[in-house]
């Protein structure tokens, strides 16, 4: 089968064909037809220090996909919990858990100390098939088309920061308009936030967040986030922030506009460390929440249930795909997707 491989340690990625895999006892093998472009997939492609500390090449990479079941392994057909079948349409959390851990234990998965992550630790889904753990297979209504299902990771990263706290009626800043932030402002405002504000230095991701459902846009390269309360009448900070950039100067202008007792949910990873302002999260009472990946699986029921109950939220979260490649273009693809320009990048592996 063909297979994008990271083959070596260092830069580049070959696309190869390699046996197809066999699932094991408690495995589903899934033929690929979407797949989305990720920044961990362009850190892997240029091997940066985070790359060489978590590979161990060869190794299929990808996370994010979606496609239909193809096989079912020893003991998934008789598990009638989870209603796996041959032919079914299905998206995969990508965070492989261990089960036995205290927070696996307790129900709280997403916070396994001993997580295998799809594509990174083990062999993912830039290839015509994968294999997973029949646990990690969320499987999809109809009206969730590939390119929708595709999507279902980085969405439930938006999701699960989202909802970290309550929105509605809140006025609502979005610091970051990569794609997981543009479907922030969807979540936001289909949740029923009073202002959605987002913020980027990117004016071609900036309309995509107007695209999905924000109030009003800032290129803070040109101008201040107080510009925005200013131009939407607001006397008072925001009441809940979600930080997606990772950028010290957007989180301290972010603490600097909300206001007292303000939430703040951070998903944006910085590549250093960087100073904070304590003294004014202390005496402004702010709450600091950091976020990783989706809740296992409640942000995926609510991802699904969402989505149905809202065509203008499936428009919304589709509209950040701005570009589509086939699995042979795939150079092509991590190009424009380095660019930062840009939406979301699909390969088409059908």
């Amino acid at each position: 089968m063909r297979a994008l491989v990271k083959p070596t340690a260092g830069p580049g990625l070959e696309l190869r064909d390699v046996p197809e895999p066999d699932p094991g006892p408690g495995e589903v093998k899934i033929r690929v037809l979407r797949a989305g472009l990720c920044g961990t997939d362009l850190h892997i492609e240029g091997w940066d220090d985070w790359a060489a500390s978590m590979l161990r090449p060869p190794l299929v990479v990808g996370h994010e996909f979606y496609g239909e079941i193809v096989e079912l392994g020893e003991g998934v057909s008789d598990d009638e919990r989870y209603g796996l079948r041959v032919g079914q349409r299905v998206s995969v959390e990508g965070h492989v858990v261990c089960g036995a851990c205290r927070n696996c234990r307790a129900g709280r998965q997403q916070m396994c100390v001993r997580t295998s992550n799809l594509g990174v630790n083990r062999d993912g889904a830039f290839a015509d098939y994968v294999v997973v753990p029949h646990t990690n297979v969320w499987a999809q209504p109809d009206l969730i088309d590939p390119e929708l299902g595709a999507l279902f990771d980085p969405l439930g990263n938006a999701v699960h920061t989202a909802l970290s706290f309550p929105l509605t009626g809140e006025d609502v800043l979005i610091t970051g308009a990569g794609p997981i932030g543009v479907m922030a402002a969807a979540i936001a405002r289909h949740a029923g936030a009073r202002y959605v504000v987002v913020t980027d230095l990117s004016d071609s991701r900036l309309a995509l967040a107007k695209e999905a459902g924000a109030d009003v846009v800032v290129n803070v390269g040109r101008e201040r986030i107080a510009s925005a309360q200013e131009q939407l009448g607001m006397s008072e900070g925001f009441d809940v922030a979600l930080e997606m950039s990772g950028s010290p100067k957007a989180v301290a202008e972010l603490i600097e506009n909300c206001t007292h007792g303000a939430k703040v949910a951070l998903l944006g990873l910085p590549g250093e460390p960087f100073a904070i302002d304590w003294g004014k999260v202390i005496t402004h009472m702010l709450t600091l929440k950091g976020i990783y990946g989706r809740e296992m699986y409640d942000t995926w029921y609510k991802m699904t249930f969402m989505l149905q109950t809202s065509e203008v939220l499936r428009d919304r979260v589709r509209s950040v795909i701005t570009h589509r490649f086939p699995a042979e273009q795939w150079q092509d693809a991590f190009d424009v997707a380095r660019s930062g320009e840009v939406g979301k990048v699909i390969l088409d592996w059908s």
